[in-house]
């Protein structure tokens, strides 16, 4: 044994030069030792003369502190995925190093000890090791200078999913102490995790989920937990990973219940892997894990008119006398044509305000900035003036739905004599509008008014739909906030919503303390990734109701108009 620890000794002088290794157990006091099992990145085992008997402690390898201009009080433990058969993440830690490290945050990298341990759970000596890893790195604060209260995980697969036994067990004796270390607590302060594996019930035991995280027997695992040192998370996850999202979605929930901070990031086309960086970062800036946050901007502020740049054009929406479920009270519905001069899509967005099916107008800040953003990009828009206040005898949102289904079909008739394509058609509506765009996305199959003329005979299919922090999409507050917070399984999708066969791809972004509750757009989501249609979803911690009309820069509520082209991309043409 005392060889082995001046071999450690040695390679540890050998890395100080970039990186300063630090060994997380004295001698003979490793918890669980099995002697199978290595502590090693795989690019150190796949190097010519890798001695494993050399490499069976779990270590600490500590990155070079960032530039002083630039350093925070902040340290980030990067985790590698693998499997719980080996740490493979080579590439990902160094990336994440390296961008971790120029916005001034301190790094180490954390190597846990595989592969799988026999005769206990899978995940069991690497939550040992990672318990021990936090004690250590709290331990270092005040020597490499930053806060012990604000450490902080970065993970990937079975690293996420031994990063969420982290951040919600660390109340959790998983050894007994075998030193003075062990008297430090072991909490995390927040964590950012990347595609966590075995989360669901239907592949806890190690495996991809059998049943896809389906199913009404297919809970969230129970080895999380969630005790009441349970930190903020962020949570990633592709749509198409065999290590169910609806882990993620579980896990957020709970989250929620708990009332701790957190964010969802759920990507369409994508498999298992890590995603959003940006998102993570934003977390933690939003969070003031990196310093306090900066003063709000409004954002009609952040952005001139650019009517110059487009050709424009107004039009009623219904022939005169022809509007049904016609009532006095109500404003006129009209569409306002936004043609950018130098275009270049064939695409057309369709964009109105929210206002409780009380009001709306496109001229504030829920449309008119989103209009401009991507008339800049060289995409049409196209805002909408719908019925209010809501119609008397009938369900709120009855008369914005006959307009809405009346707005695609007029932009379908004129789309071609425009010089714009007519199978290219999305909506975008919040709050009431993203209630709205529901109706529009999911249910165009269902008739909402009878036929006024020949432009009824045209299709009011959508390709895409964005909603942004969608109200009264859940039984629990289908007339105002979410009486549960959306969070109950007895709050289910409002029956007004079809899911017919042309129900389209969704970008959804909420607020995640939002009365209307984010559950709204999470549960759509759900169910959209059930019927096999492309989904995106943001959610923003501490952000309530209109995230978006002031917001911090570098905070998700700042950058949310940047999703809408990321989710455009892969669904538009371009010229």
């Amino acid at each position: 044994m005392k060889r082995l620890f001046v071999l450690c000794s040695l390679l540890y002088c050998l890395t100080a030069a970039s990186q300063q290794r630090e060994y997380l157990w004295p001698e003979d006091r490793m918890p669980d030792r099995q002697s199978f099992q290595i502590a090693a990145m795989t690019d150190e085992v796949e190097a010519p003369g890798f001695n494993p008997d050399a490499s069976r402690i779990p270590y600490l390898d500590w990155f070079p502190a960032p530039e002083a201009a630039v350093k925070k009080d902040v340290c980030m433990i990067l985790i590698s995925g693998g499997s719980y058969q080996n740490c493979c993440d080579v590439g990902l830690i160094r990336y994440w190093q390296e961008e971790l490290t120029k916005r001034g945050i301190q790094c180490v990298n954390f190597v846990y000890r595989t592969p799988r341990p026999m005769g206990l759970p899978i995940y069991q000596t690497a939550w040992e090791d990672g318990q021990r890893a936090v004690r250590l790195v709290r331990s270092e604060a005040a020597r490499r200078g930053f806060n012990p209260e604000k450490i902080g995980v970065i993970s990937m697969s079975a690293g996420s999913h031994l990063a969420l036994l982290l951040a919600t067990g660390s109340l959790t004796q998983t050894y007994g102490p075998v030193d003075d270390l062990d008297t430090i607590p072991c909490h995390i302060n927040w964590a950012i995790v990347h595609a966590p594996a075995y989360a669901t019930t239907d592949g806890e035991t190690g495996i991809p989920a059998t049943r896809d995280g389906y199913g009404p027997d297919v809970m969230l695992s129970a080895v999380f937990p969630f005790d009441a040192k349970t930190c903020p998370i962020s949570l990633h996850h592709g749509e198409l990973d065999p290590y169910s999202p609806n882990g993620s979605t579980l896990f957020y929930r709970q989250l929620r219940r708990m009332g701790i901070p957190a964010e969802l990031h759920l990507y369409p086309y994508r498999g298992h892997g890590a995603f959003g960086l940006e998102r993570g970062i934003e977390f933690m800036t939003q969070m003031g894990f990196l310093g306090p946050v900066d003063p709000e901007v409004a954002l009609m502020d952040r952005s001139q008119d650019n009517i110059h740049k487009v050709w424009y054009d107004k039009e009623a929406l219904w022939p005169e006398g022809k509007t049904p479920d016609f009532q006095e009270k109500q404003c006129s519905p009209y569409l306002e044509w936004f043609i950018p001069k130098e275009r270049t899509s064939n695409a057309i967005q369709i964009i109105y305000s929210g206002g409780a099916y009380v009001g709306n107008g496109p001229d504030g800040f829920e449309v008119a900035p989103a209009r401009r953003y991507l008339n800049e990009l060289g995409i049409t828009v196209v805002t909408m003036k719908y019925r209010t206040p809501r119609p008397e005898g009938l369900a709120k949102h009855t008369s914005a739905w006959q307009d809405l289904q009346r707005a695609v079909r007029v932009v379908r008739s004129e789309a071609a004599a425009r010089g714009l394509n007519p199978e290219q058609i999305g909506i975008m509506g919040s709050s009431a509008g993203g209630h709205l765009t529901l109706m529009g996305v999911t249910s165009s199959r269902h008739r909402s008014y009878l036929p006024v003329d020949d432009i009824d005979t045209l299709s009011c299919r959508v390709q895409w739909g964005i909603g942004i922090y969608p109200a009264y999409a859940l039984t629990d507050g289908m007339n105002g906030y979410n009486t549960t917070g959306g969070n109950d399984d007895s709050a289910v999708l409002a029956p007004e919503f079809s899911f017919d066969p042309d129900t389209a791809p969704m970008l959804l972004i909420h607020g995640d303390a939002d009365g209307y509750a984010a559950m709204n757009s999470v549960k759509v989501w759900e169910k959209l990734r059930a019927m096999g249609i492309p989904a995106e979803l943001h959610t923003l911690a501490t952000r309530e109701h209109c995230f978006q009309q002031t917001a911090s820069p570098g905070t998700g509520s700042y950058t949310w108009l940047d999703r809408i082209v990321d989710f455009l991309k892969p669904l538009i043409d371009q010229k």
